[in-house]
């Protein structure tokens, strides 16, 4: 099937769960669905849940993660994500061990012996045993008082390297604070496919989620080799089917196109650190080139909220939560026009309901 650059975005945005045709019902429906999503930044990572969510409020994704629907640890690339709990354990044993072949030389980096960094996963075990929940703080404390050394960076690293061992992983926050547990106490009946199994799952959850999208995308975001990746596609087999977008093969779950593919006049008001952007290797389907530096200034990995219009961003936006409103400052990529802006103030409603605040927009004067 061969498709347009806009009915590719269209089906796109289905895949993402931001159109009206495809939701799911919970924070955990969400979650099993992409399998692992962007959350390094924790505001980020729960308006990524609401925007998916309509009509749900900040306290009802909290709540969800309470109820451990999902939960965060460092699955792959060494970044943070959402993931389901029973998947932790298995998604560390397939993708997040090739993070870990590095953490050697970042040991040596920091002036962190190997032995120090595995009595600290040691320290962790036993300060978290028995159900405990301890803050970032309380686990640099129990660190210290176990006679293991901190300065530096290396605190962090020990925070990570017990994630990624599969030892703990990150419970919601108290508070303002990023907390943890240890991951057999949360999730006491992981899934165990076999290797195969894992990567098949891996890839139909990802072009389930993602598709359209390259075998190339998939490997960016795994951080798995192009063999591997291969082979998960392998394994997915009919689960998956191929598309031609622009001259270019792409993968697709078959349901993604029925409905045949409609371009809708879709905004969405989507965080900096969404999968929307960071789930593809190739991202000039959503994005000119030359509005790239607007949404990561300075390439710096730090990714600014955006204003999608038909899958296409078209503007960045930055809130700032006030003690009576919501301020959002819009920088469009290109002029809009004012009926547009209605429609971008109207995309931006939605977040504005999650965080229980009236909305502000502010836009240039040249906008």
């Amino acid at each position: 099937m061969d498709l347009t650059t806009e009915e590719a975005l269209a089906v796109r945005m289905r895949s993402l769960l931001l159109t009206p045709e495809k939701r799911c019902g919970s924070v955990a429906e969400i979650v099993e669905w992409f399998g692992a999503m962007q959350a390094q930044d924790m505001a980020s990572g729960l308006w990524s849940l609401g925007v998916r969510l309509p009509g749900s409020a900040l306290g009802d994704v909290e709540a969800a993660l309470e109820r451990r629907e999902a939960i965060r640890t460092w699955p792959m690339r060494g970044t943070v994500h959402l993931v389901p709990p029973a998947d932790a354990h298995w998604m560390l044993e397939l993708m997040g061990v090739r993070a870990l072949a590095g953490a050697a030389k970042r040991r040596e980096t920091i002036g962190l012996s190997e032995q120090t960094a595995d009595r600290g996963v040691e320290v962790l075990a036993e300060a978290l045993a028995g159900g405990k929940r301890l803050t970032r703080a309380e686990c640099l404390a129990a660190l210290a008082a176990g006679g293991v050394e901190l300065s530096g960076q290396m605190g962090y690293h020990l925070l990570w390297y017990a994630s990624q061992r599969g030892v703990t992983c990150i419970a919601p926050h108290l508070g303002k604070e990023q907390t943890f547990v240890l991951l057999d106490e949360w999730v006491p009946e992981p899934r165990r496919p076999s290797r195969e199994e894992a990567l098949g799952l891996i890839a139909l959850r990802y072009f389930r989620s993602h598709g359209p999208a390259t075998a190339q995308d998939l490997a960016r975001w795994t951080g798995l080799t192009l063999t591997d990746t291969r082979a998960g596609i392998a394994v997915a087999g009919e689960a998956l089917t191929t598309v031609r977008v622009d001259g270019t093969d792409m993968l697709v779950d078959p349901a993604a196109l029925d409905p045949a593919p409609a371009i809708r006049d879709d905004w969405a008001a989507l965080p900096g650190f969404d999968e929307y952007m960071l789930g593809y290797k190739d991202r000039t389907l959503m994005v000119d080139k030359e509005h790239l530096d607007a949404i990561v200034p300075g390439g710096n990995g730090v990714f600014q909220a955006t204003l999608v219009e038909r899958g296409r961003t078209v503007a960045t936006w930055k809130r700032t939560l006030g003690k009576k409103a919501v301020n959002v400052d819009v920088s469009p990529l290109t002029p809009l026009t004012r009926a547009a802006r209605s429609r971008a103030e109207a995309a931006l409603e939605p977040f504005a309901w999650f965080v229980g605040l009236p909305l502000r927009v502010r836009w240039p004067s040249t906008a």
